[in-house]
This record gives C-alpha cells, structure tokens and sequence, in this order.
C-alpha cells in the first residue's frame, strides 16, 4: 500500500512538473512571438504634405490654414529603437521642400529624436526634435551690376543655412494592431533657419502644419 502511494505521488509531481513545463514553452513561445511582430514595426516610411508660414514658435497657429499659401513636401526614414506596449523611442532621417512665396524654395535635410505615446491600438501622440542642413535658394530674381554696366543674374546655387525644429502631433492605425497598418498623422512643426541675414534677420522662424502618412516597412517570412 505504501509503495503504491508513493508511485501515485511521483506520478502526480511529474505531472505537475510537465505541466508548468508546457506553460512555461507556451509563454515563451507568446513572447517571441510578440516580440516578432514588435520587431516587424520597427523600420518605417512617411510621406506628407505641409503648409507653412512664417512667425514666432507656438505664435498665430490659425494662419496657417487661411493667412498664407506656402506650400511643401515631405518624405523621411526612420526606425523605432525601442518598443514597449504603451511607449516608442525612434529616430528618422528626413528631406523636405517647401516655397516662401517671393522669398525662397526651402531644402532640408535633417534627423529627428521622437516619443510616441500610443492611448490604444488606434491612437496615438508624438513629440520630437531635430536637427540638420537646409538649403536656400532665392524664389525671385537677384540681379547684379557688371563691369559693362549691365544686370545679370546673381542667384546662384543658393545658400547653406542650418536649421532646427520641434514638433507635436497625432497619429491614428487605420488597422488597428496590424503588422501592415498604415498611420495617419498630423503635426504642428516649429521650424529655426539661421543665419538668415545676418545683419537684420539672423533666425527666421516657420510654423508649419503637416499632414501624412506613414506604414511600417515589413519582412515576409521565408
């Protein structure tokens, strides 16, 4: 009688043994598996579209819908570098191209450091902050005096300038938790070009208001 307990308490233990063995795989698995899906999230594109005037950071928001017409577009590359349910960290790399009527055809070229807070599957918001070159190029005509005493044309290539920016935003996954969702977004850039003119106009400021949208760039399974 004794033996056969003790053959039905080994009996139990291996099984409960084998079962939190089982569980244990099965958590794993779930975890690479999350981890997996997370990781087909982390390199993404974006395309945009922006309206931009010029005026103090945060200053006359509203104008940018009817005051003024200087239109731009945007493309970038960038990577989340850490993934967490609620929290993302990434960075992008970004060309753009915007008009300043009668002023200039702006060309930046820089990266930015972001945080996304997501609220749910669908919604999200975003602040980020960067740096890089912008290219100048007068947008009306720049004229010289020769030595003939004639006016010829002095624009040039245009003129290396550096710029800085800041920004907040909105984002909404069209398809939820889908490794493939595009994301709809806008956001409200501040914009630093410097140096302008130096003599009068060292920093110009630009308010801008962007609205895009980005998708995750995904690797099939073999």
């Amino acid at each position: 009688m004794k033996s056969w307990f003790l053959t039905l308490n080994v009996k139990q233990i291996n099984s409960l043994v084998m079962n939190k063995y089982l569980m244990l795989l099965m958590l794993t698995g779930l975890s690479f598996k999350l981890d997996a899906q997370q990781q087909l999230k982390t390199k993404f594109i974006s395309f945009s579209v922006m309206n931009t005037h010029t005026a103090l950071p945060f200053g006359k928001f509203t104008g940018i819908f009817y005051k003024a017409f200087h239109p731009g577009i945007e493309i970038s590359y960038g990577k989340n570098f850490a993934v967490k349910n609620k929290h993302d960290w990434y960075y992008d790399f970004r060309l753009a191209c915007f008009y300043h009527r009668f002023v200039q055809y702006g060309i930046p070229v820089y990266s930015n450091l972001g945080y996304r807070y997501k609220f749910n599957q669908h919604w999200s918001a975003f602040t980020e902050a960067g740096a890089g070159y912008l290219h100048s190029i007068p947008a009306t005509a720049k004229l010289r005096l020769n030595e003939a005493g004639d006016y010829e044309n002095n624009k040039g290539p245009g003129r290396m300038q550096a710029n800085a920016c800041f920004a907040l935003g909105a984002g909404y996954q069209l398809q939820g938790a889908s490794a493939n969702s595009l994301n709809l977004f806008i956001s409200y850039q501040q914009r630093l070009q410097f140096p302008f003119v130096k003599s009068y106009v060292p920093l110009l400021p630009y308010n801008s208001f962007l609205l895009g949208l980005s998708r995750p760039l995904t690797r099939k399974n073999k």
